[in-house]
């Protein structure tokens, strides 16, 4: 069925071209099935998580004869106390969560699981005999559910999120860059379990499929489609369309979805902290840049010289181990490799690594760049090699659990560098950050980074809007959660190679 000739299909056609395309049926009974389950999942292991957090903390607080408390008394009540946790979840939205994304899902856990925990140890003053007498226990149990939490909800979406009856079908109004970016983000991140199902654009130009999702008509087919597919979500991804035809595509479309999101025309500015005003009656966004707060910079420097100084006293021996290791290896060459990148203000400095090449890389790398076209295309478009002959048999092991980067401990104390931040760039990279020099260079660079993280195989324009992401939705959520994923990075030697 040629979709460039949709103005000849009718809504059975159309229908039809959507089954084709999504394995799984998007029937009402079907999608309130699939937000049952995936509620169900999440509380169930909510539930589990905390009772055993609950559970350690006292076994824990008892083992060391913290307090003389009844701590049978303690477990009689944890299953009431449990129940207070998804019922706050479910005000919050939690359950079952499609549309959330990460940083988001943690900022909201931590609020309800804090507010919970302080609800818990009030109540406990309130009783004839205090069972909070050792307010130790709760913060450890509260402590240990702020990590174990978060973790379980990744656990189940990693292991749902690229089955197809996770998530909820969704319309995409518009076709163009933005459309199609929206899709492809979606599509990647389908543990958010929004789930394109079909576009439409008055272009027919772009009649077709973007990434298998069929592009099927003109705007005007947004409500009769949504009625008769069943959608309740559809996102209107036409920045740069004038207001009045915006105001007409939201009027048209707005009985027939309870969920409409608008991409304003500030694509790829901040997401997480844009919050709504209301100007005496008129719509205001207000973008907000957190990490270029003084009181941002101060906190996030306390906090990096907090966890340095405690990361530092367990990774001596571990550093002492590896200078070994590369002396042995070349004993002639430096132990540590030093580079100058461009720092906070455009303020040069010599990071600090390892060296995992051997001491005539440079002579290496230009021969093979002259006698390798696909090496130099390579290296031109990714700045680094995959396979790079230049490292040696010790550096392959560091930057494959990013052992390397352990030295850069010292530009973080020093104040050179953050332990989350922008990957450090060198001075002739500045030419091709595209503009964006100035934002990036306003803040610390970091030993590591939601480039290093989530996108490290990417090309360095990719890095670059990564950079700027980062930078324009900083939090400290966003940090933690970049700490976890990094944490993860070492633990299963996905570090560079």
């Amino acid at each position: 069925m040629s979709i460039k000739q949709a103005n000849t299909l009718n809504l059975n056609d159309i229908t039809a071209l959507v089954k084709d395309t999504t394995p799984t049926s998007h029937s009402k009974s079907n999608i309130i099935f699939r937000k049952a389950i995936a509620s169900a999942l999440f509380a169930a292991t909510d539930v589990t998580v905390l009772f055993f957090s609950i559970t350690i903390a006292i076994a824990l607080h008892k083992y060391l004869g913290a307090t003389s408390i009844d701590f049978g008394h303690y477990l009689s009540v944890i299953p009431f106390a449990i129940a207070l946790f998804p019922f706050s979840y479910l005000l919050r939205g939690l359950y079952p969560g499609f549309g959330t994304g990460v940083v988001e899902e943690l900022r909201s856990l931590t609020y309800c699981t804090s507010i919970v925990f302080l609800l818990l140890a009030a109540a406990t003053l309130l009783v004839s005999e205090p069972l909070i007498y050792a307010h130790p226990l709760f913060i450890t149990a509260w402590l240990f559910s702020l990590s174990a939490v978060p973790l379980g909800r990744a656990f189940v979406r990693k292991v749902c999120g690229e089955k197809s009856w996770w998530g909820i079908p969704v319309m995409i109004i518009g076709a163009g860059k933005a459309g199609e970016a929206i899709i492809h983000a979606l599509q990647k991140h389908s543990q958010i379990g929004l789930r394109p199902i079909i576009a439409l654009d008055d272009d027919s130009n772009r009649w077709g499929y973007i990434n298998t999702i069929p592009v099927v008509g003109g705007l005007e087919l947004a409500p009769v489609l949504g009625d008769k597919l069943q959608i309740d979500h559809a996102i209107i991804a036409m920045p740069s369309v004038k207001r009045e035809r915006i105001h007409q595509i939201i009027h048209q479309s707005e009985q027939h979805f309870t969920h409409l999101t608008v991409i304003p025309d500030m694509f790829g500015l901040s997401s997480l902290w844009v919050s709504v005003r209301d100007l005496g009656g008129i719509l205001g966004l207000e973008v907000q840049q957190k990490l270029l707060r003084k009181s941002s910079y101060i906190t996030k420097r306390a906090l990096d010289i907090t966890l340095i100084v405690l990361l530092g006293v367990l990774a001596l021996p571990l550093i002492s181990l590896i200078s070994f290791l590369i002396m042995i290896e070349e004993w002639r060459g430096a132990i540590f490799f030093r580079q100058e990148r461009m720092g906070r203000g455009d303020k040069r400095f010599k990071v600090l690594k390892f060296r995992t090449m051997h001491n005539d890389a440079e002579q290496r790398l230009e021969y093979l760049l002259q006698q390798d076209e696909e090496l130099r295309a390579e290296y031109e478009f990714y700045h680094k090699l995959r396979n790079d002959p230049r490292v040696t048999r010790i550096g392959r092991l560091l930057r494959k659990f990013s052992f390397d980067e352990l030295p850069q401990f010292w530009n973080v104390l020093k104040g050179d560098m953050s332990l989350i931040g922008p990957r450090p760039y060198m001075p002739r990279e500045k030419s091709k950050m595209g503009g964006h020099d100035d934002m990036i260079l306003k803040v610390h660079p970091g030993v590591s980074g939601l480039w290093q993280v989530t996108n490290r195989e990417s090309g360095f324009e990719e890095r670059v809007h990564t950079d700027i992401y980062y930078i324009r939705n900083w939090s400290m959520f966003l940090d933690i959660y970049i700490i976890a994923r990094t944490i993860g990075v070492v633990l299963f030697g996905k570090g560079g190679s």
